[in-house]
This record gives structure tokens, sequence and C-alpha cells, in this order.
């Protein structure tokens, strides 16, 4: 594992954690993210992977894709992770990941700049804030490295809830389309109908406590929702399209991250 950040133990509990963040750079370190997210995803959200192999969740962008990896190294295990698709390598796979769900043509011009984020997974007993936090420090510090300027994903909402959450996501999505009319947004290939969230979120009593924690956490970064929500049937859950200009980003996350 190529290292990037080390958190040591004492920064927890004498006898907690070691967290050690880096990129997954040998067979066994994928074959252990891709059994974190394969584990998580299925367990947690219902989800069917097509491609999996023998409980690993494997597709066609896995070798294009750096891997970030939180291990647990008093455990020796992964607990958590990302995968980045850069602009360059996006050319490589034939396309973002996100491509299969969205026509990305209004953000043709930011293709040089647009880096991808997706398959984050944390291991639900390290959800206390400090492996997220360690994970979007590896996301920085690659947009850093190579000069990106925008960073654009998928962010998943279960529909095991029986989409109270997704129609949570939607009335804030609605705003910030309506805030942000007129800058470039995505449009799903295979859209979840809305009238479906418009529905839900009539008859439900939405709280805020509903909204899903990544997607609030994105929102603190100073993400907007650019586009109506894809239905991903295979995740059982409504992709929200989310973009993050670091030019744009809330100031304490700037200099949290090193950007200022």
């Amino acid at each position: 594992m190529q290292e990037l950040i080390e958190i040591p133990k004492d920064l927890s509990a004498l006898d907690g954690p070691s967290l050690v963040l880096g990129i997954a750079n040998t067979p066994q370190e994928l074959e252990a993210v891709q059994r974190l997210r394969y584990e998580v995803y299925t367990q947690e959200m219902g989800v069917h992977f097509p491609e999996a192999i023998d409980g690993r969740d494997v597709d066609h962008f896995d070798e294009f894709c750096q891997h970030l990896i939180v291990m647990d190294t008093k455990e020796g295990k992964a607990v958590g992770t990302y995968r980045i698709l850069s602009p360059q390598k996006a050319v490589e796979a034939g396309g973002y990941y996100s491509e299969s769900e969205f026509d990305l043509s209004e953000f043709e011009h930011l293709r040089p700049e647009l880096n991808e984020c997706g398959r984050s997974c944390t291991h639900p007993d390290y959800r206390d804030g400090g492996v997220i936090m360690l994970l979007w420090s590896g996301l920085a510090q690659f947009m850093r490295c190579h000069g990106l300027r925008y960073l654009f994903g998928c962010a998943s909402v279960s529909l095991l809830d029986d989409g109270v959450q997704a129609a949570q996501v939607w009335q804030l999505a609605k705003q910030q389309l309506e805030e942000y009319k007129g800058q470039p947004k995505v449009t799903p290939h295979h859209p979840y109908p809305i009238h479906l969230l418009e529905e839900k979120a009539a008859g439900e009593r939405i709280s805020q406590s509903r909204m899903p924690a990544l997607i609030k956490g994105y929102l603190k970064l100073g993400a907007r929702i650019c586009g109506e929500p894809a239905w991903d049937k295979d995740f059982n859950a409504v992709d929200f399209p989310v973009i993050v200009d670091i030019e744009n980003m809330d100031r304490r996350y700037r200099r949290h991250f090193g950007f200022d």
C-alpha cells in the first residue's frame, strides 16, 4: 500500500485502532477493497452486483481507478475506501462510470479537470467520522497533486426505506436546481419517477435527520446536486449527481484540506 497519511493510535485511544490511509497497489489490497464494498452494499442496501466474483464487487472500471484504502493495521483489515477515476484514465476506460447513468454532455468543457469519485464505503464499526475524513483528505490530496478543479460522482440513496430518504434529498435537490438554474447539469438515462418522490414527501413527515450522512457531508463541503436522480435498479437506489467546484468550496474545508 502506498501510504499517504498515518493516524497514530494515541489520537483516539491507547488501545484504539491504528488507521492508515493509502492507495491500494497490490492484488491483495484491491481484493480487500472489493470485499468491503460487496459486504457493505449487499448487506445494507440489498445491492445486486452483476459482475461480482466470489464475494467481491468487481467491474470494468476498477482496473482504471486509483483505490483509496483505510486500513486498521491493528486488526489487519480494510475499513474504508473510495475509488478515483481521473480525466486521463476515464478516456482509457471509455468514459466515466457516471456516464452509464447520466448524460454528461453539458460537462464536456469540464472534462480536462473533472475527477470522478465513487464506491464510497466504510465498515459499520468505523463510522464515527474519522475514516471518511481520512478518505476526503486522500481525495483532496489527489486533486491538488493533479491540478484538478471539479469532483463529480453519484450519491446513492437506498430504497430499502421505501423512498423516504430519497424524497428528503429530492426536496433539497429541487431547491438547488432552481438556485443554480443556468449552470451545467446532467440528465439521467433512466430517471427515477419524480412523482413517486413527491408523493412520498407529501405523505411523510420528512425531517432533516433522514438526510443521508454522506450527502450532508458533501453539501457542507459546498457541493451542489446537478441534475434529477437516476434509478439504479442493481443498487436498489436513487442516484443523485453531485459536483464540487474546489474554487467554490467552503473556506473552512479549503483550509482544512490544504487548498488555501
